[in-house]
């Protein structure tokens, strides 16, 4: 996939029209169109990269400040109080449906366990 074809990186560039809440020079993040909860964010690197699997294809200044623009960007959106989910997903078993690496920030309301 061409980074032209992957609909993060158009977000990432302003091409394709997102709600961002945050961003920087390294990441973006934005309102997910499908929440799963009443807080969901989807954060993504303007570098592309497929999966988690390719992380070391990211420049390792960016994967440094990747935790931090994360929970940055949760308590910008006043979560850390209460707390939230930072989910990713890696292959189509995983239920990855955008081949570019992304998290989820999920939260806003109490969540259901994960088993």
């Amino acid at each position: 996939m061409s980074q032209s074809d992957c609909l993060f990186c158009r977000i990432a560039a302003g091409e394709v029209p997102a709600d961002v809440v945050a961003s920087d020079d390294d990441f973006v993040a934005f309102n997910d169109l499908r929440p799963l909860a009443s807080v969901h964010v989807v954060v993504a690197p303007r570098h592309h990269v497929e999966s988690l699997d390719d992380v070391d294809g990211l420049p390792a200044d960016v994967r440094a400040g990747l935790l931090p623009f994360i929970a940055a960007t949760a308590r910008k959106l006043e979560l850390a109080h209460s707390g939230y989910r930072v989910v990713t997903n890696t292959g189509p078993d995983a239920g990855q449906k955008v081949k570019h690496l992304h998290w989820h920030i999920i939260g806003g309301e109490p969540l259901g366990g994960m088993a």
